[in-house]
């Protein structure tokens, strides 16, 4: 997706990886969803810089304001499943860096994740976050403007889950509406798994 960017937002480079990554990653720190499958913040500053060289920025697109706020995208189309040897990477980081039983929770997050995302052309938004220190400050609506007025351009929908209950309203006010939930895994010495929200946008039109 080729967009016109504001001055102070930029598409986010190969080289980017690293900072793209843990700008994702603190944002998702308090996460629910996050910590129960990862366990612990180091873990998704391990992961989340993995995920972004080795598939978003191959296969989808990314963007970032200066290194406050962060969005990764995957078009219809596009690869959903991890390459093997992204595999082999992540397997290692939950190995040497996350709680025990982590590289299990990811697989089944994972497979729970594929068995529900929709068969209808979209494009998908797997993460939207900034750091600590620049939340409510508009960054995550300006990383949202010109992928959503694109996407009412052209028609398409865009479709994600959303991990944490306390977000819910943000991504309504984005015309985003609910498609259910599942939960991320299986239940663990008592503990009811976190539910993933399913979203869905439709495209807008004109004078909607």
């Amino acid at each position: 997706m080729d967009l016109a960017l504001p001055h102070d937002m930029k598409r986010a480079e190969a080289a980017d990886w690293q900072q793209l990554g843990a700008i994702t990653a603190e944002a998702f720190y308090e996460d629910p969803v996050n910590r129960w499958i990862f366990g612990t913040p180091k873990t998704l500053d391990a992961v989340f810089p993995l995920l972004a060289r080795t598939h978003y920025l191959k296969h989808g697109f990314c963007h970032m304001i200066g290194d406050g706020g962060a969005a990764m995208w995957l078009p219809w189309g596009a690869p959903s499943e991890l390459s093997v040897s992204a595999m082999v990477q992540l397997t290692w980081a939950l190995l040497t860096t996350g709680s025990p039983g982590a590289i299990a929770r990811a697989l089944d997050a994972g497979d729970r994740m594929q068995a529900h995302h929709p068969k209808e052309p979209h494009l998908y938004l797997f993460t939207l976050g900034t750091r600590l220190a620049n939340r409510g400050k508009g960054l995550g609506k300006a990383l949202f403007a010109p992928v959503l007025a694109e996407c009412d351009r052209t028609g398409t929908a865009v479709y994600l889950e959303n991990s944490n209950p306390d977000n819910e309203g943000f991504y309504r006010s984005h015309s985003f509406e609910s498609q259910g939930y599942f939960p991320c895994g299986q239940d663990r010495g008592g503990q009811k798994a976190p539910l993933l929200q399913m979203m869905w946008r439709a495209p807008r039109t004109p004078s909607a």
